[in-house]
């Protein structure tokens, strides 16, 4: 029973106070990457980055109630299809805040098994705002960079507050693979899809709805 509640416990009081930290956090940092950290709320991100996220990482955020279904069975054919092979995303904005909350790095079926139910809790004691809000403060752009007020100061030199809706799209460009890319020093994959996000961020309409305060 304890097992049950306690993730409910924190992530209830995850709703109402700055998150001092995550487990990734402290991975890389014992590795020696560093700890580029500083909780900014929503009002202090230029929702240019929200709307940003949103459309790299998971259009439909704002209606679902936590999982893509037509994605999961996707990878789920595309896992089936290569034999066993490595099981992929298709994790919507709820499920990596989950993971990157209170869990491990990793794509074995035990931690996307306790991602899914995270997930249900988060989406059930967390107002869509509030999910944005975590997700853009402790999502990985960087080596030790983590969330829109270090990610902002480290590859721009500025607050999130004043990134261009330019920015925020290089910022989202890279969320696949932030170790990997750079937002900062974009090659042309990141340029060109950094281009696409821009311009359909600035038309999401209704399916940025929820992020309205």
């Amino acid at each position: 029973m304890i097992g049950l509640l306690a993730p409910a416990a924190i992530i209830l009081a995850y709703r109402f106070v700055p998150i001092p930290g995550t487990p990734l956090m402290v991975i890389r940092a014992i590795g020696g990457a560093g700890w580029k950290y500083d909780w900014e709320p929503m009002e202090r991100i230029a929702p240019a980055l929200a709307r940003s996220a949103l459309t790299a990482e998971d259009e439909s955020f704002c209606t679902h109630h936590g999982f893509d279904t037509k994605a999961i069975q996707k990878y789920l054919q595309d896992y089936l299809e290569d034999d066993g092979g490595t099981l992929r995303g298709g994790s919507t904005i709820s499920q990596q805040t989950a993971k990157n909350l209170l869990l491990w790095p990793g794509r074995d079926w035990i931690r996307k098994g306790l991602e899914a139910w995270l997930t249900i809790y988060i989406e059930a004691l967390w107002p869509k705002q509030r999910i944005m809000e975590v997700y853009l403060n402790i999502v990985e752009w960087g080596r030790g960079v983590y969330g829109a007020e270090a990610a902002a100061r480290h590859h721009f030199g500025k607050s999130a507050a004043a990134l261009t809706s330019g920015e925020a799209a290089r910022l989202a460009a890279v969320l696949p693979s932030p170790l990997r890319w750079s937002a900062s020093n974009p090659g042309p994959y990141v340029q060109g899809r950094s281009e696409t996000l821009q311009g359909r961020a600035s038309r999401l309409g209704e399916l940025a709805a929820c992020l309205k305060s």
